[in-house]
Protein backbone atom coordinates (compact mmCIF):
# COMPACT_ATOMS: atom_id res chain seq x y z
CA UNK A 1 0.00 0.00 0.00
CA UNK A 2 1.00 3.63 -0.14
CA UNK A 3 4.46 4.27 1.29
CA UNK A 4 5.00 0.57 1.97
CA UNK A 5 8.23 0.26 -0.02
CA UNK A 6 10.39 3.25 -0.77
CA UNK A 7 13.19 2.62 -3.25
CA UNK A 8 16.69 3.52 -2.17
CA UNK A 9 17.48 4.73 -5.67
CA UNK A 10 15.41 6.64 -8.15
CA UNK A 11 14.20 4.63 -11.08
CA UNK A 12 16.17 4.79 -14.28
CA UNK A 13 14.68 6.84 -17.05
CA UNK A 14 14.45 3.71 -19.18
CA UNK A 15 11.88 2.20 -16.83
CA UNK A 16 8.18 2.83 -17.45
CA UNK A 17 7.80 5.24 -14.53
CA UNK A 18 5.85 7.85 -16.45
CA UNK A 19 3.24 7.35 -19.06
CA UNK A 20 2.72 11.05 -19.73
CA UNK A 21 3.38 10.48 -23.41
CA UNK A 22 0.57 7.95 -23.66
CA UNK A 23 -2.42 9.14 -25.67
CA UNK A 24 -5.02 9.36 -22.94
CA UNK A 25 -7.80 10.02 -25.41
CA UNK A 26 -7.79 6.28 -26.06
CA UNK A 27 -8.57 5.51 -22.43
CA UNK A 28 -12.09 5.10 -21.16
CA UNK A 29 -12.72 5.93 -17.51
CA UNK A 30 -16.06 4.55 -16.33
CA UNK A 31 -18.51 6.31 -14.03
CA UNK A 32 -18.75 5.44 -10.34
CA UNK A 33 -21.19 2.67 -11.07
CA UNK A 34 -18.37 0.95 -12.98
CA UNK A 35 -20.74 0.41 -15.90
CA UNK A 36 -19.06 -0.21 -19.21
CA UNK A 37 -20.33 1.19 -22.49
CA UNK A 38 -19.77 0.12 -26.09
CA UNK A 39 -17.27 2.96 -26.41
CA UNK A 40 -15.09 1.40 -23.69
CA UNK A 41 -15.01 -1.89 -25.54
CA UNK A 42 -14.11 -0.08 -28.75
CA UNK A 43 -11.30 1.84 -27.06
CA UNK A 44 -9.83 -1.29 -25.47
CA UNK A 45 -10.02 -3.06 -28.81
CA UNK A 46 -8.27 -0.14 -30.46
CA UNK A 47 -5.45 -0.38 -27.92
CA UNK A 48 -4.99 -4.01 -28.90
CA UNK A 49 -5.06 -3.42 -32.65
CA UNK A 50 -3.32 -0.07 -33.08
CA UNK A 51 0.27 -0.37 -34.29
CA UNK A 52 2.95 2.22 -34.74
CA UNK A 53 4.24 3.05 -38.17
CA UNK A 54 7.56 1.34 -37.61
CA UNK A 55 9.26 -1.17 -35.36
CA UNK A 56 8.18 -4.18 -33.29
CA UNK A 57 5.12 -3.88 -31.06
CA UNK A 58 3.91 -5.54 -27.92
CA UNK A 59 1.65 -8.43 -28.82
CA UNK A 60 -2.04 -7.69 -29.50
CA UNK A 61 -3.19 -9.61 -26.42
CA UNK A 62 -0.71 -7.76 -24.21
CA UNK A 63 -2.05 -4.45 -25.48
CA UNK A 64 -5.56 -5.69 -24.77
CA UNK A 65 -4.63 -6.63 -21.18
CA UNK A 66 -2.90 -3.29 -20.59
CA UNK A 67 -5.96 -1.44 -21.87
CA UNK A 68 -8.30 -3.45 -19.65
CA UNK A 69 -6.14 -2.94 -16.55
CA UNK A 70 -5.95 0.80 -17.20
CA UNK A 71 -9.72 0.88 -17.53
CA UNK A 72 -10.23 -0.92 -14.21
CA UNK A 73 -7.28 0.63 -12.32
CA UNK A 74 -6.10 3.88 -13.97
CA UNK A 75 -2.38 4.40 -13.52
CA UNK A 76 -3.04 8.05 -12.63
CA UNK A 77 -4.30 6.83 -9.25
CA UNK A 78 -0.96 5.26 -8.27
CA UNK A 79 1.38 6.98 -5.82
CA UNK A 80 4.09 7.86 -8.32
CA UNK A 81 6.18 9.63 -5.70
CA UNK A 82 7.72 6.20 -5.10
CA UNK A 83 5.68 3.52 -6.87
CA UNK A 84 6.47 1.94 -10.25
CA UNK A 85 3.35 0.83 -12.09
CA UNK A 86 2.47 -0.07 -15.65
CA UNK A 87 3.91 -2.42 -18.26
CA UNK A 88 7.32 -3.23 -16.77
CA UNK A 89 8.25 -5.96 -19.25
CA UNK A 90 6.90 -5.99 -22.77
CA UNK A 91 6.82 -8.78 -25.31
CA UNK A 92 7.02 -8.86 -29.10
CA UNK A 93 4.26 -9.52 -31.60
CA UNK A 94 4.81 -12.17 -34.33
CA UNK A 95 5.67 -9.61 -37.01
CA UNK A 96 8.25 -8.06 -34.73
CA UNK A 97 9.73 -11.45 -33.94
CA UNK A 98 10.18 -12.11 -37.64
CA UNK A 99 11.63 -8.66 -38.19
CA UNK A 100 14.19 -9.24 -35.44
CA UNK A 101 15.06 -12.72 -36.66
CA UNK A 102 13.56 -14.43 -33.60
CA UNK A 103 11.66 -17.68 -33.42
CA UNK A 104 7.95 -16.92 -33.61
CA UNK A 105 6.19 -18.01 -30.42
CA UNK A 106 2.42 -18.55 -30.34
CA UNK A 107 0.43 -16.05 -28.32
CA UNK A 108 -1.88 -17.68 -25.79
CA UNK A 109 -4.73 -15.51 -24.59
CA UNK A 110 -3.99 -16.27 -20.95
CA UNK A 111 -3.20 -13.93 -18.06
CA UNK A 112 -1.69 -15.12 -14.77
CA UNK A 113 -2.43 -13.00 -11.69
CA UNK A 114 -0.02 -12.98 -8.77
CA UNK A 115 0.69 -10.85 -5.74
CA UNK A 116 4.47 -11.26 -6.06
CA UNK A 117 6.56 -12.40 -9.00
CA UNK A 118 8.79 -15.09 -7.47
CA UNK A 119 10.84 -17.72 -9.33
CA UNK A 120 8.10 -20.30 -8.68
CA UNK A 121 5.45 -17.98 -10.12
CA UNK A 122 7.61 -17.23 -13.16
CA UNK A 123 7.97 -20.95 -13.85
CA UNK A 124 4.22 -21.35 -13.33
CA UNK A 125 3.61 -18.67 -15.98
CA UNK A 126 5.76 -20.65 -18.40
CA UNK A 127 4.11 -23.98 -17.53
CA UNK A 128 0.57 -22.59 -17.81
CA UNK A 129 1.45 -20.87 -21.10
CA UNK A 130 0.55 -17.37 -19.97
CA UNK A 131 1.32 -14.51 -22.34
CA UNK A 132 0.99 -11.85 -19.64
CA UNK A 133 1.65 -11.86 -15.90
CA UNK A 134 -0.21 -9.25 -13.87
CA UNK A 135 1.83 -8.89 -10.68
CA UNK A 136 0.23 -6.67 -8.06
CA UNK A 137 3.64 -5.74 -6.61
CA UNK A 138 6.15 -4.27 -9.08
CA UNK A 139 9.11 -6.56 -9.60
CA UNK A 140 11.26 -3.63 -10.71
CA UNK A 141 11.63 -0.78 -8.21
CA UNK A 142 15.21 0.40 -8.67
CA UNK A 143 17.05 1.44 -11.78
CA UNK A 144 18.93 -1.44 -13.40
CA UNK A 145 22.55 -0.93 -14.46
CA UNK A 146 22.88 -4.47 -15.74
CA UNK A 147 20.81 -7.61 -16.22
CA UNK A 148 22.52 -10.89 -15.40
CA UNK A 149 21.99 -14.19 -13.62
CA UNK A 150 23.60 -13.13 -10.33
CA UNK A 151 20.41 -11.43 -9.18
CA UNK A 152 17.41 -13.77 -8.70
CA UNK A 153 14.93 -11.08 -9.74
CA UNK A 154 16.91 -10.42 -12.90
CA UNK A 155 16.90 -14.15 -13.59
CA UNK A 156 13.11 -13.91 -13.65
CA UNK A 157 13.32 -10.97 -16.04
CA UNK A 158 15.56 -12.91 -18.41
CA UNK A 159 13.45 -16.07 -18.18
CA UNK A 160 10.18 -14.29 -18.98
CA UNK A 161 11.74 -12.19 -21.74
CA UNK A 162 13.13 -15.35 -23.34
CA UNK A 163 9.64 -16.88 -23.24
CA UNK A 164 8.07 -13.66 -24.59
CA UNK A 165 5.92 -13.19 -21.48
CA UNK A 166 4.96 -9.62 -20.56
CA UNK A 167 4.56 -8.28 -17.00
CA UNK A 168 2.11 -5.57 -15.93
CA UNK A 169 2.06 -4.17 -12.37
CA UNK A 170 -0.83 -2.03 -11.04
CA UNK A 171 0.06 -1.81 -7.30
CA UNK A 172 -1.21 1.38 -5.62
CA UNK A 173 -3.70 2.06 -8.41
CA UNK A 174 -5.55 -1.01 -7.11
CA UNK A 175 -5.33 0.34 -3.56
CA UNK A 176 -6.69 3.76 -4.45
CA UNK A 177 -9.53 2.99 -6.86
CA UNK A 178 -13.10 3.13 -5.52
CA UNK A 179 -14.26 -0.44 -5.05
CA UNK A 180 -10.65 -1.63 -5.04
CA UNK A 181 -8.43 -3.42 -2.56
CA UNK A 182 -9.08 -1.27 0.51
CA UNK A 183 -12.83 -1.09 -0.05
CA UNK A 184 -12.74 -4.89 -0.27
CA UNK A 185 -11.02 -5.03 3.14
CA UNK A 186 -13.70 -2.77 4.59
CA UNK A 187 -16.36 -5.06 3.13
CA UNK A 188 -14.73 -8.00 4.92
CA UNK A 189 -14.44 -6.50 8.39
CA UNK A 190 -17.74 -4.61 8.38
CA UNK A 191 -19.86 -7.59 7.37
CA UNK A 192 -22.51 -5.32 5.86
CA UNK A 193 -23.26 -3.61 2.58
CA UNK A 194 -21.69 -0.22 1.74
CA UNK A 195 -25.12 1.38 1.88
CA UNK A 196 -25.25 0.64 5.63
CA UNK A 197 -21.92 2.33 6.36
CA UNK A 198 -20.32 5.73 6.52
CA UNK A 199 -16.98 5.02 4.83
CA UNK A 200 -14.40 7.44 3.49
CA UNK A 201 -10.86 7.68 2.14
CA UNK A 202 -8.08 8.11 4.70
CA UNK A 203 -5.58 9.82 2.37
CA UNK A 204 -6.90 11.29 -0.91
CA UNK A 205 -4.69 11.09 -3.98
CA UNK A 206 -2.58 14.20 -4.52
CA UNK A 207 -3.76 14.91 -8.08
CA UNK A 208 -7.14 15.14 -9.75
CA UNK A 209 -8.75 11.75 -10.32
CA UNK A 210 -9.82 10.72 -13.82
CA UNK A 211 -13.48 11.25 -14.63
CA UNK A 212 -15.58 8.56 -12.97
CA UNK A 213 -12.97 7.86 -10.27
CA UNK A 214 -13.67 10.74 -7.93
CA UNK A 215 -13.16 9.78 -4.30
CA UNK A 216 -10.02 7.76 -5.00
CA UNK A 217 -7.35 7.54 -2.32
CA UNK A 218 -5.29 5.35 -0.03
CA UNK A 219 -6.75 3.57 2.98
CA UNK A 220 -10.38 3.48 4.03
CA UNK A 221 -12.16 4.19 7.30
CA UNK A 222 -15.65 3.19 8.30
CA UNK A 223 -18.13 3.88 11.07
CA UNK A 224 -19.87 0.62 11.87
CA UNK A 225 -23.66 0.64 12.32
CA UNK A 226 -23.32 -1.04 15.73
CA UNK A 227 -20.48 -2.11 18.06
CA UNK A 228 -18.60 -5.20 16.88
CA UNK A 229 -16.43 -7.36 19.17
CA UNK A 230 -12.74 -7.36 18.25
CA UNK A 231 -12.92 -11.14 18.20
CA UNK A 232 -15.59 -10.94 15.48
CA UNK A 233 -13.47 -8.54 13.41
CA UNK A 234 -10.58 -11.02 13.64
CA UNK A 235 -12.84 -13.91 12.65
CA UNK A 236 -14.19 -12.02 9.63
CA UNK A 237 -10.68 -11.09 8.52
CA UNK A 238 -9.34 -14.62 8.81
CA UNK A 239 -12.24 -16.02 6.81
CA UNK A 240 -12.36 -13.26 4.19
CA UNK A 241 -8.62 -13.39 3.52
CA UNK A 242 -8.72 -17.03 2.56
CA UNK A 243 -8.93 -18.95 5.82
CA UNK A 244 -5.96 -17.58 7.77
CA UNK A 245 -5.02 -19.61 10.85
CA UNK A 246 -3.17 -16.82 12.64
CA UNK A 247 -3.33 -13.03 12.89
CA UNK A 248 -1.43 -10.68 15.18
CA UNK A 249 -3.26 -8.35 17.56
CA UNK A 250 -1.89 -5.48 19.65
CA UNK A 251 -4.28 -3.82 22.07
CA UNK A 252 -4.37 -1.71 25.22
CA UNK A 253 -4.40 -3.85 28.36
CA UNK A 254 -7.75 -2.51 29.54
CA UNK A 255 -10.38 -3.48 28.77
CA UNK A 256 -9.26 -6.96 27.79
CA UNK A 257 -9.17 -7.43 24.03
CA UNK A 258 -11.40 -10.51 24.36
CA UNK A 259 -14.23 -8.31 25.64
CA UNK A 260 -13.49 -5.13 23.71
CA UNK A 261 -15.85 -3.83 21.02
CA UNK A 262 -15.18 -1.30 18.26
CA UNK A 263 -17.38 1.22 16.47
CA UNK A 264 -14.94 2.40 13.81
CA UNK A 265 -12.09 0.94 11.77
CA UNK A 266 -9.44 1.97 9.26
CA UNK A 267 -7.69 -0.33 6.79
CA UNK A 268 -4.67 -0.09 4.53
CA UNK A 269 -3.39 -3.14 2.69
CA UNK A 270 0.32 -3.93 2.91
CA UNK A 271 2.35 -1.73 5.25
CA UNK A 272 -0.13 0.96 6.12
CA UNK A 273 1.15 2.93 9.10
CA UNK A 274 2.00 6.09 7.15
CA UNK A 275 -1.56 6.18 5.86
CA UNK A 276 -3.35 5.09 9.04
CA UNK A 277 -1.37 6.75 11.84
CA UNK A 278 -3.70 9.73 12.26
CA UNK A 279 -7.00 7.95 11.61
CA UNK A 280 -9.39 8.63 14.54
CA UNK A 281 -10.75 5.08 14.80
CA UNK A 282 -10.94 2.19 17.28
CA UNK A 283 -9.09 -0.45 15.25
CA UNK A 284 -6.39 -0.37 12.57
CA UNK A 285 -6.11 -3.24 10.09
CA UNK A 286 -3.06 -3.66 7.86
CA UNK A 287 -0.61 -6.26 6.64
CA UNK A 288 2.36 -5.33 8.80
CA UNK A 289 3.39 -2.70 11.34
CA UNK A 290 6.63 -2.04 13.19
CA UNK A 291 6.98 -2.59 16.94
CA UNK A 292 7.18 1.10 17.79
CA UNK A 293 4.26 2.10 15.60
CA UNK A 294 2.07 -0.64 17.08
CA UNK A 295 3.10 0.46 20.57
CA UNK A 296 2.18 4.05 19.78
CA UNK A 297 -1.21 3.01 18.43
CA UNK A 298 -2.05 1.01 21.56
CA UNK A 299 -0.95 3.93 23.75
CA UNK A 300 -3.53 5.99 21.85
CA UNK A 301 -6.17 3.42 22.78
CA UNK A 302 -6.36 1.71 19.39
CA UNK A 303 -6.39 -1.98 18.57
CA UNK A 304 -4.00 -3.09 15.81
CA UNK A 305 -4.62 -6.20 13.70
CA UNK A 306 -1.93 -7.35 11.25
CA UNK A 307 -2.09 -10.38 8.98
CA UNK A 308 1.34 -10.30 7.21
CA UNK A 309 1.93 -7.98 4.29
CA UNK A 310 0.77 -9.96 1.27
CA UNK A 311 -1.98 -11.80 3.16
CA UNK A 312 -3.82 -8.48 3.27
CA UNK A 313 -3.77 -8.36 -0.54
CA UNK A 314 -3.59 -11.80 -2.14
CA UNK A 315 -7.20 -13.00 -1.82
CA UNK A 316 -8.39 -9.85 -3.62
CA UNK A 317 -6.93 -11.24 -6.83
CA UNK A 318 -9.19 -14.29 -6.77
CA UNK A 319 -12.28 -12.65 -5.33
CA UNK A 320 -12.36 -9.36 -7.24
CA UNK A 321 -9.60 -8.80 -9.81
CA UNK A 322 -9.91 -12.10 -11.69
CA UNK A 323 -13.64 -11.82 -12.49
CA UNK A 324 -13.39 -8.09 -13.25
CA UNK A 325 -10.43 -8.45 -15.62
CA UNK A 326 -11.81 -11.53 -17.33
CA UNK A 327 -15.15 -9.81 -17.94
CA UNK A 328 -13.38 -6.74 -19.34
CA UNK A 329 -11.22 -8.81 -21.70
CA UNK A 330 -14.09 -10.96 -22.93
CA UNK A 331 -15.99 -7.90 -24.09
CA UNK A 332 -13.39 -7.80 -26.85
CA UNK A 333 -12.03 -11.36 -27.00
CA UNK A 334 -14.23 -14.24 -25.88
CA UNK A 335 -11.24 -16.58 -25.74
CA UNK A 336 -9.38 -14.66 -23.05
CA UNK A 337 -8.86 -16.38 -19.71
CA UNK A 338 -7.48 -15.08 -16.42
CA UNK A 339 -5.80 -17.48 -14.01
CA UNK A 340 -4.66 -16.93 -10.42
CA UNK A 341 -1.28 -18.26 -9.34
CA UNK A 342 -1.25 -21.33 -7.12
CA UNK A 343 2.46 -20.83 -6.32
CA UNK A 344 2.19 -17.31 -4.91
CA UNK A 345 2.43 -17.20 -1.09
CA UNK A 346 3.55 -14.94 1.72
CA UNK A 347 7.22 -15.64 2.56
CA UNK A 348 6.50 -15.83 6.30
CA UNK A 349 5.05 -18.80 8.17
CA UNK A 350 4.06 -19.18 11.83
CA UNK A 351 5.97 -22.04 13.45
CA UNK A 352 4.77 -23.79 16.59
CA UNK A 353 8.06 -24.35 18.40
CA UNK A 354 6.62 -27.08 20.62
CA UNK A 355 5.71 -29.09 17.53
CA UNK A 356 9.37 -29.25 16.52
CA UNK A 357 10.13 -31.77 19.25
CA UNK A 358 13.27 -32.05 21.30
CA UNK A 359 16.38 -30.78 19.56
CA UNK A 360 19.85 -32.24 19.64
CA UNK A 361 21.90 -31.32 22.68
CA UNK A 362 25.64 -30.91 22.79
Amino acid sequence: MSQRLKPLLSLGSALPRSFSSFNRSTLYFPPKTFARTPSSRKNISNMASTTAAEGPQNSPFTRLVVGAMRTLYPEELADRAWDNVGLLLGNIDPNGQKELGLDVTPENKTVLLTNDLSPRVAQEAVDRKASVVVSYHPFIFRGLKSIDLKDPQQQILLQLAQKNIAVYCPHTAVDAVPGGLNDWLIDIISGSSPQDQARSVVQPISSAAPAGFEGSGYGRKVDLPQPVPVTEVVRRLAEGLGGLKHVMVAAPKQPAVSTRTVRSAAVCAGSGWDVLKSAPVDVLVTGEMTHHNALRATMEGKVVITVFHSNSERAYLKQRMQPALEAELRKVDAGAQVLVSTEDADPFEIWDVESLGAGATS
